[in-house]
C-alpha cells in the first residue's frame, strides 16, 4: 500500500510540475516600461509601466515599475493600447474550408496578430471550420487571435419552433453569438416573428446573444422592438433620426461600426487607383443594397455619429475578408471622418469589448484584465494612422508578434 501511495505521490508531483511548465510556456511574466499608456478609460500615462503576471495585468502605474523574475520591454517612443478586437470579421475565405485550415490558416492568423488583433468574432460560419480553428488556437497548435464563433439562422422558410431548436443546437456546440440574422430592408411580419422567437429562446440560455444585420433604419428599429441586443451594422440605406438613435440607446442595444462598407477601397485588389467595393467589384455599382451612386458611404458615416451622440455603445467591426492590416486601415480611415482619436480609442476598446460581452476581461489596460496589449510607434491620440504602426503584440501575457527592427533583448529583473 505504501509503495502504491508513493507512486501516486510521484505522479501527482510530476503532474504539478508539468502544469507549471505549461503555464510558464503559455503566459510570461513581463514588465513594459517607459510606454505612453493609453488605458482606454480616458486616462493616459505619459511615461508608465505595465506589470504582467500569469497572463493578466497586475499593475499599471506612472514611472519605472519592476517585478522579480519578469522580462522587461523598453517601450520608449511607443504607446500601449488595448489589443484590437474585430467584432465582425469574415475569417474564412470562400471555397474549401478544410484545405484553407491546412495550408493557409496559420499565415492568415499571424497576419491578424501582426496587425494588432488579439480577438476576432467571426461573421458566421462555416461552423465546423471556425470551431476547429478556435480549438487549434486554444490548444496551442496554432498561434492566432482569440476566436469567438457565431452562426446565423435563416429568417425565412423556417418555423419559430425550428428557429428555437437551432438556437439550442448552436448553444450546445458552444456558439454564444447567433447571427448575423439578416432582416430585409422592410422586414416582413414572418421574419419578425422568427426573430422574436430566437431572441426569446436565447434569453433562456445563459451567455447567448442574437446579432442582427439591419441595413435600413426601419429594419434597425424593428430589430430593437423584437428585443435583439446586438446590431452588427450601422444602417447604410437611409438616414437614422435622432429620435431613432435615442430609442436604440434607451433599449441598451449595442451596435458596430462597419462604416467602411460603402467607402471605396484602393490598393487592396489592384494597384490601378480605381475605386472598388470590399469584394473587389467596381465601386459604386458593386455596393450591395445601395442606391447606385455610393450614397451608403455617406449614410453610414453620418448615422454612426448620430447613434454615438445619442449614447449608443458603438463598437468596432470591419465586415471584411481581405488582408487584416488593409482592413484595419480602411475602417479607421472611414471612422476618422466622424470620430476623434479619443473617440476611436473608446470605440475600439471598451465599447467593442462590451459588444462581445467581455468588458470584464478586455478593452482597457487595467489590473485584473487579460494582458492583451499592442505597442505602437507614435501616439494614436495624434491620429489614427499611428494605430497602424504596430511593433509588439501581447495576447494573454504572451508576445505573439514582435516587429521591432532591432529589438533589445528582454532583461530579467
Amino acid at each position: 500500500m505504501k509503495k502504491i501511495l508513493g507512486i501516486a505521490a510521484q505522479l501527482l508531483l510530476c503532474l504539478i510540475f508539468c502544469l507549471a511548465g505549461l503555464r510558464s510556456a503559455s503566459a510570461q511574466n513581463l514588465v513594459i516600461q517607459h510606454a505612453r499608456v493609453i488605458v482606454g478609460n480616458g486616462n493616459v500615462i505619459d511615461d508608465g509601466s505595465i506589470v504582467i503576471r500569469d497572463g493578466r495585468i497586475a499593475s499599471v502605474s506612472a514611472g519605472n515599475a519592476g517585478a522579480r523574475g519578469a522580462q522587461t520591454i523598453d517601450a520608449r517612443g511607443f504607446s500601449a493600447v488595448p489589443g484590437f478586437i474585430d467584432a465582425h470579421r469574415h475569417i474564412f475565405p470562400r471555397g474549401d474550408a478544410e484545405k484553407w485550415l491546412k495550408t493557409d490558416a496559420a499565415a492568415s492568423m499571424q497576419q491578424f496578430l501582426d496587425a494588432g488583433y488579439t480577438t476576432l468574432l467571426s461573421g458566421a460560419g462555416p461552423v465546423p471550420g471556425i470551431l476547429e480553428l478556435k480549438q487549434m488556437i486554444d490548444s496551442g497548435k496554432m498561434k492566432g487571435p482569440r476566436i469567438i464563433a457565431s452562426e446565423a439562422i435563416p429568417l425565412r422558410n423556417i418555423t419559430p419552433d425550428e428557429a428555437r431548436a437551432q438556437v439550442r443546437k448552436y448553444a450546445g456546440m458552444g456558439i454564444r453569438f447567433i447571427g448575423e440574422e439578416a432582416l430585409s430592408d422592410k422586414p416582413t411580419p414572418g421574419e419578425l416573428e422568427i426573430l422574436r422567437a430566437m431572441v426569446d429562446e436565447s434569453k433562456k440560455i445563459s451567455g447567448v446573444w442574437v446579432m442582427v444585420h439591419a441595413v435600413t433604419p426601419e429594419a434597425m428599429m424593428d430589430s430593437v422592438s423584437a428585443g435583439a441586443p446586438l446590431l452588427v451594422h450601422t444602417p447604410h440605406f437611409g438616414w437614422v433620426t435622432q429620435a431613432q438613435a435615442q430609442q436604440v440607446a434607451a433599449a441598451h442595444v449595442l451596435e458596430l461600426s462597419t462604416i467602411g462598407f460603402g467607402v471605396p477601397v484602393f490598393g487592396v485588389f489592384a494597384n490601378d487607383n480605381k475605386p472598388r467595393f470590399r469584394d473587389g467589384a467596381p465601386w459604386p455599382s458593386g455596393v450591395i443594397n445601395d442606391e447606385g451612386l455610393g450614397q451608403s458611404a455617406g449614410y453610414k458615416a453620418v448615422n454612426a455619429r448620430t447613434v454615438w451622440d445619442a449614447g449608443v455603445i458603438y463598437g468596432y467591426g470591419t465586415d471584411t475578408n481581405y488582408e487584416p492590416k488593409a482592413g484595419l486601415s480602411h475602417e479607421l480611415r472611414s471612422l476618422n471622418l466622424m470620430f476623434s482619436p479619443q473617440d476611436l480609442i473608446k470605440l475600439m476598446g471598451p465599447n467593442t469589448a462590451a459588444f462581445i460581452q467581455m468588458s470584464d476581461q478586455l478593452g482597457t489596460l487595467e489590473p485584473g484584465k487579460l494582458a492583451d496589449i499592442v505597442l505602437v510607434a507614435g501616439n494614436p491620440l495624434d491620429g489614427y494612422w499611428n494605430l497602424l504602426n504596430t511593433r509588439v503584440v501581447i495576447k494573454g501575457g504572451v508576445i505573439v508578434s514582435d516587429q521591432r527592427k532591432n529589438p533589445a533583448p528582454a532583461k530579467d529583473n
